[in-house]
């Protein structure tokens, strides 16, 4: 091509992932704090557990509406389909690659209403049943109030912010229980999404699949399962009422046979392509 393309769609799509992220971020750690502050001890694994298989179907849904969508012409109700000569097997094929964004936009924009709804605080379930609370506690809890709001009324400046976040950062990371349960979720996410993005290209170089077909069979095949296990999980620790070291022997438990599962994934494949110059000599 004598000229380059010059298209910015790149830019949008970064700028409308980085607004994605901000908006889901808050939703895991307030959420499973809200949930850890307004519930039956004993019931909060199940609803974490709920929370993350919620998570994962989210992904396979988003595979299997990829699906869908890259079987569509990426200039669907543009252009006459009529006089598309190509198929979705032919290498010069472009799904719409955008509908997927703009369906996905209006879900969670959707999804998002609820949560203006939700009260700031609840009562917990022992108030609840019995509402035994002393006129001096009462008291207490208003008198906190007033200190709280009046310290909220006083504005604080940036350097002090930064610091008490310096402060909470360093308390947070000096926890060693809590800095190595961090090391193991980013080597399981960093393995997890690796997996996730090159298995639907392998599948189509190995196997000869369509983008189309790879992108359904990844959805319906690897994040299933993943959610059932994580709902499992926390049905596991809500009838067996697993304490902190429990629940870390029986992590380390599960992800050490997950790891020699995953080890036979080496032993599948296919044998290389004939290619000229690169796997064959060009004679």
């Amino acid at each position: 091509c004598e000229k380059e393309p010059s298209s910015y769609v790149w830019i949008y799509i970064l700028l409308g992932n980085m607004l994605r992220g901000i908006g889901e971020t808050p939703i895991t750690p307030l959420g499973i704090s809200y949930l850890d502050d307004f519930a039956k001890e004993e019931d909060v694994p199940v609803y974490v557990a709920c929370l993350h298989t919620i998570g994962m179907l989210g992904p396979m849904f988003g595979f299997l509406l990829g699906s869908l969508c890259a079987k569509l012409y990426v200039d669907i109700g543009f252009v006459d389909l009529g006089s598309i000569t190509i198929t979705p097997q032919d290498s010069r094929w472009v799904g719409a690659w955008w509908l997927g964004f703009l369906i996905g936009g209006i879900i969670s924009f959707l999804a998002a209403i609820p949560f203006c709804f939700l009260p700031e605080s609840l009562k917990k379930p022992e108030e609840t049943n019995n509402d035994k609370t002393s006129y001096d506690l009462l008291e207490n809890k208003s008198a906190a109030k007033k200190t709280l709001s009046s310290a909220k009324s006083k504005p604080r400046k940036w350097s002090a912010i930064l610091k008490d976040f310096y402060t909470s950062l360093k308390r947070v990371l000096s926890n060693r229980m809590y800095f190595t349960f961090l090391c193991c979720s980013l080597l399981q996410f960093s393995s997890f999404i690796g997996f996730l993005t090159y298995k639907p290209k392998y599948m189509e170089q190995q196997y000869g699949q369509s983008t189309s077909k790879s992108n359904f069979l990844i959805g319906l095949t690897s994040l299933p399962p993943v959610g059932i296990g994580i709902f499992l999980g926390g049905l596991i620790m809500k009838k067996y009422k697993m304490s902190i070291i429990g629940a870390t022997k029986f992590a380390f438990t599960m992800s050490f046979l997950a790891y020699c599962v995953t080890l036979l994934h080496f032993f599948v494949g296919c044998e290389n392509h004939v290619v000229a110059g690169m796997t064959v000599s060009y004679e």
